[in-house]
This record gives C-alpha cells, structure tokens and sequence, in this order.
C-alpha cells in the first residue's frame, strides 16, 4: 500500500531544482548590488566645502562652477588647498575673472524659488544674477538681477562684460542675446533668436527651443565688436553684429549635422593675432573637444581630443602654455591637456560646469590656435585608462561590457540625461548592474508565480498550435 501523505520522487526532485534556482537568483542579486554599493561609497562630492578634493599644484589659481545636483563655486590656491567656496547659489555657470584683479570673479548664477509670493506667482520661478565675487576675502556683490518665470530651461548660462556698465547676457529663458547697462538696468541692444531661425528646428517651442547657453564679445581682430553666441540646440556657433544682425557666412555648423556640432557649450574665439579666427569649443553630445579653423571663407576642422572617460564635456579653454583646460561634466572631473594630448593636471568635481585658469586672461584669451601650434589629434583608441569594459585583471568585465553596450545603443542625449538625475557614482556598469538585477528580480517572481500556478493544476495552452496528424 503506497502512503499518499510522502511526497513523489518526482515533486521532490522538482523542489530541489527550483530552490537551486531560487538560490541563483538570490546570488546574483547580491552580487549585483555589491557592485553598486561599492560605487557608491567612491563617488566624488562637492556638496560642502569639506568635501571637496584638493587638487594637484599648479603655477595659478583655479576656478570650476558647478551646475547639477548642487550649485557650487571652487577657487583652488596654486599649492592646491581650497581658498574659496560658495553653494548659496541653486546653480553656477559662466565665471570670468576681473581685469586688473585677477583673485575677483563675476558670474552668472541662478536661484530656484519654490516658495509663492510677490516674485513668483507660479513657483517654480527663477533668479538670475550677475555677481562680482572677491576670493580672498568672500565679499559677494550682486550686480545686475532678473526674475523670470519658469525654472526649467530659465537660466542665464553665460554673460560677458562689455566696459564698465555693460553687459552682454545669453538670455535662455527668452532664446534671446541683449546688453545691458548694469548701472540704469536698461538694455540697449537685444537680438532675438526667432528672428532668424525657424521654431520648426531645436527642441520644443516655449519649452526649451534655442538652449542659448554662451555669448562672448569679441575685442580684437576682423570680428572686433562682434558678439560670438551658442545656440545649443541648433547646433550652431553664430556671430552677430549690432547693426546688420546674424552674419550668416560666418555660421559654425549646422542643425542635425552631428559630425560636425551636437548640442555644444561655451565655444572660444580665437583672433588672428593668436593664429584664428579659430573657435575652440566643448561638442558636448559627441564627447569631444574640438578646434575649427577659418580658411578661404569656411570653417574647418583642425583639431579633436578624447579620451575613453570624456563623456558630455561642457568648456575648454586654450591656456598660455599650449595646455587646454576641460570641464569633463559626466567625466566628474576637470583637466589639463598638455600639447601632447595627455593630461598633466586633473582634480575631481560632481558635475563641473566650467573651469577657469586665473592670471592668464579670460577664456582662452592669451591662448594659441591649434593650427599655430601644431596640435595633432588625439582620439579613444589612442588613449589609456579606464573604460567601462576592461576592469578587472581578466580582461574582461561583464558588468563593464553590457554597460557599453547599454551606452552604445540609448540616443546619447538619452544616456546624458539619465547621468545628469542619476548620483554621481553612477557609470556604463552601475546602470548595467541595477538592469540585470531588475530583470532576475523580474524573471523570479515570474517564475515563481508559474510554479505556484502548475502545482494549482493551471495550464495554459497557446491560441495557435499545431493538430495531429489527421
């Protein structure tokens, strides 16, 4: 007589293998959320002054803005140790030293109001400044101000001094470029984006459509008194003259044409007496720094540096030296390129949005062109270091290779945009680490839920199959 209430071999073997399973699920979970608890005790902070990393030496001081999760502004001393920090700010963009001062900067900055009241209806709203900063003794002075509407896409990114009482100003909120006298608070020259391109290019009109994140006046050269200006998404570098307005033939690149621009930031004017006209310029979506040089009429490219850590840089400037400084914002770091394409100076930064080099003029101002130089390019594959897919002591990581491979296939503004939300810690293998262990979390509870179902009696057939033979 067979004892019913004993489980069959069967079933017993079935529970063996489903708890071995279960145990694999279990280990690979674990294993994957080691990794990204790993990352996350390592990732570099700027969100106190106390946090923020020393630099290497260096012959001058340093300044780096950031623009992300915390608004921050950096001054490093030439020995490396901090001198000046300031997070009062949501957000810090463009920071300019001051002639004939060179430890005082003034800055576009902004604030984000959350609050409703008599300068923001409709919260969120934002704050625009223009402040002068002295960084040895923390005064701060607010020089020009402007409330705007809408938080989203509602910033200043760049401003420019003109002479003493103006400014010229990339306007985003409005896809706008105007000077301002600072000291009536009267613009007396505006130049407005829609009046030369169509709203059916860039992003999405009122939303975000022009993106105008840079401006720079020209002082010297052909293009003297000429306003140098970034439409970010028409992928374009424009200049503009007061009087006739946008001088089409000296437009840099052209909207959707990505092997040229994507979606850059802070281009540099480069005059002729420093080997231009030459534009430097951070082409942020492509991941590279590039030089254009103006030939015969055209704009030509002369010179490309990456590496297989740049990802969505944001500035770079052309030091006296020959170095370029970068601003590598998913990179978490800023750098200094030497003529060679290798980096001699490095220090660690959350999001940096851009770095200024003190006592060697503004931007790349006392910079040399690429060409005059004889910069030759410098590219991924002739670059050392680490990129996501070669980690460990095997050769080969496979949380390194799949997060490539994730990078490879998002759009990569897509890509860029999950970094600017995600921590800073995050890379290629901590996005490719939570995707696999979503989809073994995803694959157990199916399975479990299909084991719990057969061991009810319930079946399930497909709609389509194939019958017998007659």
């Amino acid at each position: 007589m067979i004892d019913r209430s004993l489980p069959s071999l069967e079933r017993v073997r079935s529970e063996i293998t489903r708890n071995r399973l279960r145990i694999a699920f279990a280990v690979l979970i674990l294993i994957t959320a080691a990794v990204v608890v790993s990352a996350a005790g390592g990732g570099v902070s700027t969100a106190s002054k106390e946090d923020v990393p020393d630099a290497p030496e260096t012959d001058n001081h340093t300044v780096v803005t950031e623009s992300g999760r915390a608004g921050t502004i950096t001054a490093y001393q030439p020995n490396g140790e901090v001198l000046y920090y300031n997070n009062s700010r949501t957000k810090y963009f463009d920071a300019d030293p001051v002639e004939g001062d060179p430890l005082t900067v003034e800055y576009a900055a902004t604030d984000t109001i959350h609050t409703e009241g008599a300068n923001c209806g409709a919260p969120p709203c934002t704050r625009n400044v223009i402040e002068r900063a002295d960084l040895e003794t923390g005064e701060v002075e607010v020089i020009y101000e402007r409330y705007d509407y809408k938080e989203y896409a509602g910033e200043w990114h760049d401003i420019d001094r003109i002479n003493e009482t103006h400014f010229v100003v990339a306007d985003m909120v409005a896809d706008q470029v105007f000077i301002v006298n600072t000291e009536t608070e009267v613009v007396n020259w505006l130049w407005d984006a829609q009046s030369d391109f169509p709203l059916e290019g860039g992003h999405s009109w009122p939303r975000d459509w022009a993106h105008i994140n840079d401006v720079e006046y020209i002082e010297e050269g052909q293009m003297e008194g000429r306003i140098m200006a970034s439409l970010r998404n028409q992928d374009q570098v424009v200049f503009l003259d007061r009087e006739e307005g946008l001088l089409e033939d000296w437009t840099l690149g052209s909207e959707n044409e990505h092997d040229v621009l994507h979606e850059q930031h802070n281009p540099d004017f480069i005059p002729e007496s420093q080997g231009g006209p030459a534009i430097l310029v951070a082409d942020s979506e492509n991941a590279q720094i590039k030089e254009f040089q103006r030939e015969d009429g055209e704009w030509t490219q002369t010179w490309l540096w990456e590496d297989d850590q740049i990802q969505w840089p944001r500035d770079a400037d052309r030091l006296p030296n020959g170095n370029t400084l970068i601003s590598d914002t998913h990179g978490n770091r800023v750098i200094e390129v030497n003529q060679s394409g290798e980096i001699v100076w490095e220090v660690g930064s959350s999001l940096p949005y851009e770095s200024e080099r003190l006592e060697t003029g503004d931007e790349s101002e006392s910079g040399q062109s690429a060409q005059s130089l004889g910069l030759e390019n410098r590219t991924e594959a002739e670059s050392s270091g680490g990129g996501g897919g070669g980690g460990d002591g095997f050769g080969f990581n496979p949380l390194g290779f799949l997060g490539d491979l994730i990078e490879s296939l998002l759009p990569h503004r897509i890509y860029n945009a999950l970094l600017f939300v995600s921590p800073v810690w995050m890379g290629s293998s901590e996005f490719a680490a939570i995707g696999v262990a979503l989809l073994t979390g995803l694959t157990w509870v199916g399975t479990e839920i299909r084991w719990q179902l057969r061991d009810r009696g319930v079946r399930f057939r497909l709609p389509v199959y194939r019958q017998g033979g007659n």
